[in-house]
């Protein structure tokens, strides 16, 4: 250890008395000073720094490489092991599709099992223990997940009808058809699908939405309902957050708050390592609209979060990796709660986006127009938020509403300035009509709307609310299941705000597999049109399996359904009747659809390609068998009092 004079190191170390130096590590030719005490920081090191590196011992430097093993589909085997796996998984999670659809049961390791009816659950928790059945289980899983991704729902879906177009490929192919060409044709097929699924769709109305809500619940209109009432009170793009309840019904909860296309800088900043995102309750925000390159100039606000023990989250224009390196480098020895992002937008927006979020939260910008900077600012300067969620491309806001006459008058500002564009532009239209040319009145026209536009998303941002979902349930394991069902609900619904809706039930698809016909015309050879017919085949798995757990005969329902030309008309499950399904309320979103034909499509082409298989050769660990128990010698019975030793020894004093 080598004792150094702090305020030769740290012109500021008086600011921290509770700071003690303790030693000086050298890393080549940077040093990083380390501090200690009642409430310890890393000292901030002044010159160029990184994250400390791990060590490898010489054997993780020259790992042995892991031997593969080859599988090659010569005489079929190899696809026969992997459409095993897929089979599998669709078996697995067909069981949770259409109204009717049963629950899958979950092992738990470190508590009471799941019992879900989500497919992107179940499809997460699928490892099997034979490899090739287990690439085919990934590779189909691929479908369901990328269809969750973007679209929220349709993980099931998405999975059969990839199943449906793997199983009638293989047949195709087993035949001598060239996969290649096959694959092809199921490509054409999907984008033309696509096109016509877009003339099926309609714009959903606002009633609608509960339906849309309900059927992805399960047919829980009461959930339908809630978010439905929820997207009324904060407006079809406001935000709708899903929390744990603290009774055992579900509540609606309406909170001022904001959310933006923003993440963490560096995942470091974790706190929910399942659910890779930063969680802060009762937090403070330091906005900043500057780049951050030294951290001297963050050393007093955090030194004042860890002295009050208070989370931080920090919002600049940029942060240099050697500011950042010691927050992220306090955070890790959990001195320091703390996140960075950068602040959204640019150029002028951001600075607006910025002045918003110190409205809403009652900070102070720091920028060098104001006259303030970041090295003498204190705690006065902080925002406030009762909450903030960041993920990998988003942050959420969450305050408690305090500062809302702050909010409704930045509002009324805001416009008053869209009501002065808007009459500006009607006079300068005048002027323009009769002086100028037309070309510079398009010009200015364009430049206005932008202008108008800007304003408007921010009086959208700031009066816009957070509707918060909060579940309720009696166990835990009911908790779980509501959670997965009303994420499903919530994620539809704004699916169909998007794209509109389609019929729903299945009898989207069905009424697609009567447009291949068409499409077959405009494809180039005969195997491209047999790819085409392998996707007509498959567009009925979903329906059937919904007929099937249903318990009614999958074959009478594609007849009399097909049977009608009425593109509304269908089979539903749940009244096990058929009608107007549009009118019944049974109507899926078309983003949904859309991403289970282009995710399957592109699942099942890549899948038909497959000629070889590489894995890892499974090694088994050598467990060392226990030691045996030494025998356990019988216990003897316990002395009497008069045949003790102690006894006899008296007895025998006595004699003496």
């Amino acid at each position: 250890m080598v004792i150094v004079n702090c305020k030769e190191i740290f012109p500021q170390f008086h600011l921290f008395p509770s700071l003690t130096l303790q030693s000086i590590n050298t890393f080549s030719t940077k040093k990083v000073v380390t501090l200690a005490g009642p409430t310890m920081v890393s000292a901030l090191p002044f010159s160029k720094s990184t994250l400390p590196r791990r060590s490898f011992s010489t054997t993780a430097l020259n790992p042995r490489a892991m031997a593969k093993e080859l599988y090659f589909n010569h005489d079929g085997s190899a696809i026969k092991k992997l459409q095993a796996g897929v089979d599998m998984v669709a078996e697995l999670v067909g069981v949770t599709l259409g109204p009717k659809g049963r629950n899958v049961v979950l092992q738990n390791k470190y508590g009471p099992p799941k019992i879900v009816n989500d497919g992107e659950t179940v499809l997460k928790e699928i490892e099997l223990e034979d490899p090739l059945e287990n690439v085919g289980v990934k590779l189909v899983r691929q479908a369901g997940a990328k269809t969750n991704e973007l679209a929220g729902d349709g993980s099931t879906t998405s999975v059969i009808l990839a199943h449906g177009l793997i199983a009638e490929g293989v047949k195709v192919i087993a035949a001598g058809m060239n996969p290649i060409q096959i694959s092809c044709g199921i490509e054409k097929t999907a984008k033309a699908l696509v096109s016509e699924l877009k003339l099926m769709s309609r714009e959903v109305e606002d009633h609608e939405l509960a339906y849309v809500a309900a059927v992805s619940a399960g047919n829980d209109y009461t959930v339908g309902s809630m978010i439905s009432d929820a997207i009324r009170q904060v407006g079809r793009r406001g935000l709708i957050t899903i929390e744990k309840g603290k009774c055992v019904e579900n509540s609606l909860q309406i909170v001022e708050g904001m959310q933006f296309d923003r993440g963490y800088l560096s995942p470091y900043f974790v706190t929910d390592r399942q659910k890779m995102i930063v969680e802060f309750h009762d937090c403070k925000l330091l906005l900043v609209d500057k780049k951050i390159t030294n951290p001297k100039e963050m050393f007093k606000i955090l030194d004042n979060a860890v002295k009050e023990k208070y989370p931080i989250v920090i919002v600049a224009e940029s942060i240099e990796q050697e500011a950042l390196a010691p927050v992220i480098r306090n955070k890790l020895r959990g001195v320091l709660k703390a996140a960075a992002i950068k602040a959204p937008a640019f150029g002028e927006r951001k600075s607006h986006y910025l002045d918003d979020l110190a409205i809403l939260t009652g900070g102070t910008v720091i920028s060098d127009d104001k006259g303030l900077t970041l090295e003498k600012a204190g705690k006065e300067v902080l925002g406030t938020a009762t909450k903030v969620v960041i993920t990998k491309d988003s942050t959420l806001i969450v305050t408690d509403g305090s500062t809302k006459p702050a909010v409704e008058k930045r509002v009324s500002q805001i416009q008053r300035l869209v009501e002065g564009k808007t009459l500006k532009k009607a006079s300068l239209t005048k002027i323009v009509y009769r002086e100028i040319s037309h070309a510079i009145l398009i010009s200015s026209n364009t430049e206005e709307n932008f202008q108008k536009k800007i304003l408007n998303e921010r009086i959208a941002r700031l009066s816009g609310g957070i509707a918060i979902l909060q579940v309720g349930a009696q166990t835990q394991v009911e908790l779980k299941d509501k959670q997965l069902r009303m994420e499903d609900a919530v994620n539809a619904t704004k699916a169909a705000i998007e794209e509109g809706v389609v019929v729903g039930g299945g009898c989207s698809l069905l009424r697609l597999s009567l447009k291949v016909d068409g499409i077959k015309e405009l494809l180039d050879n005969a195997e491209q049109k047999i790819g085409a017919e392998i996707f007509k085949r498959a567009l009925t798995y979903p329906a059937r399996l919904i007929a099937k757990n249903a318990g009614v005969i999958d074959s009478i329902v594609m007849e009399k359904v097909l049977s009608s030309d009425d593109i509304r008309y269908g089979y539903n499950a749940a009244t096990d009747c058929y009608e107007d399904l549009m009118a019944a309320g049974i109507m899926d979103p078309s983003k949904v659809v859309r991403c289970c034909l282009e995710h399957a499509a592109s699942v099942a082409k890549t899948f038909l390609t497959l000629d070889a298989v590489v894995v890892d050769i499974k090694e088994f660990d050598f467990i060392p068998r226990r030691k045996p128990m030494p025998p356990i010698s019988p216990i003897s019975p316990l002395p009497s009092p008069g045949n003790s030793v102690i006894s006899r020894k008296k007895q025998c004093h006595g004699c003496h």
